[in-house]
C-alpha cells in the first residue's frame, strides 16, 4: 500500500492517476458499435433489388451445357415493350409470324457477356425471314444504348440488332429474377420453352433445337435445301 506521502509526491510530479483505467474500459465498446453499423450497411446493400438480381444471376461457369426446358404446351408470352437502336417502340407482336429466340440480358451481367458471341453466330447461321435472335438489354438510363453498342463493337457482334428495355421490367414480366433468360417463341407468339443462365447458342444442341422448330432438320434429312 502506498503511503499518503508517496501519493502526494506522485501528484506533485504530475504522474497520471490510475483513475484513467475506467475511461479506457468505457472506450472499448466503440469497435463493436462500428462493426454493427458496417454490418447494417452491408445488409442494406445486399437486399437492394439490383444486388438481388446480380446475386441470383448464374455465374459464367454455368454457361457450359445446354439446359433448355420445353413447356408441355406452348403458352402466351406477357407483353414487353422495348425500343430499337433508333428509338422506335416495339413489342413481341412486331415479330409475329417468325420464330424468335428472345434473350434478356445486360452489359453488367458476366454470363450474358460470355454467351453473346454465340448468339451472334446463331443469328449468322440461321437468321432470316423465318427466324431471328432478339436480344433485349435492360441497361437503363440515357447511356443504355451506348453501353450495348460499345460492347457489341468490343466483341465484334455483326449480326444482332440493339434492343433496349429502359424500364428494366422484362425479367419480372417473364417470370425470371436472374439474367440471362432466353425464350424460344413460335410463329404464333407463344413460348415453346426457355433456358435460364448462359449457354452456347451456336452449339449443336441449340442449332438442332431451332432447326427442329423451323422444320429444317427434316428438310435437310430429305435432301431439300
Amino acid at each position: 500500500m502506498r503511503s499518503g506521502r508517496e501519493e502526494s509526491g506522485a501528484t506533485a510530479r504530475g504522474d497520471k492517476p490510475r483513475a484513467e483505467e475506467p475511461a479506457q474500459r468505457r472506450r472499448a465498446p466503440v469497435a463493436p458499435l462500428l462493426s454493427a453499423a458496417l454490418g447494417a450497411v452491408l445488409a442494406a446493400t445486399e437486399t437492394s433489388p439490383l444486388a438481388k438480381v446480380v446475386a441470383d444471376a448464374p455465374r459464367p461457369t454455368e454457361a457450359r451445357g445446354f439446359n433448355f426446358v420445353p413447356l408441355p404446351n406452348p403458352r402466351p408470352v406477357p407483353e414487353i415493350r422495348f425500343t430499337d437502336e433508333k428509338g422506335r417502340p416495339l413489342t413481341l407482336a412486331d415479330f409475329r409470324g417468325k420464330t424468335i429466340l428472345l434473350n434478356i440480358w445486360a452489359t453488367w451481367c458476366p454470363p450474358c457477356r460470355q454467351e453473346m458471341p454465340t448468339l451472334d453466330r446463331l443469328q449468322a447461321k440461321l437468321g432470316g425471314p423465318d427466324f431471328e435472335v432478339v436480344v433485349v438489354s435492360i441497361d437503363q438510363g440515357d447511356s443504355g444504348l451506348f453501353l450495348v453498342q460499345e460492347f457489341f463493337l468490343e466483341i465484334g457482334v455483326k449480326h444482332l440488332r440493339s434492343y433496349i428495355d429502359a424500364t428494366g421490367e422484362a425479367p419480372r414480366k417473364l417470370g425470371s429474377i436472374g439474367l440471362p433468360v432466353t425464350l424460344l417463341i413460335g410463329r404464333d407468339g407463344k413460348e415453346i420453352g426457355r433456358l435460364v443462365g448462359g449457354a452456347e447458342w451456336d452449339g449443336p444442341e441449340a442449332i438442332a433445337l431451332v432447326e427442329r422448330h423451323l422444320g429444317r432438320a427434316q428438310q435437310r434429312a430429305a435432301g431439300v435445301r
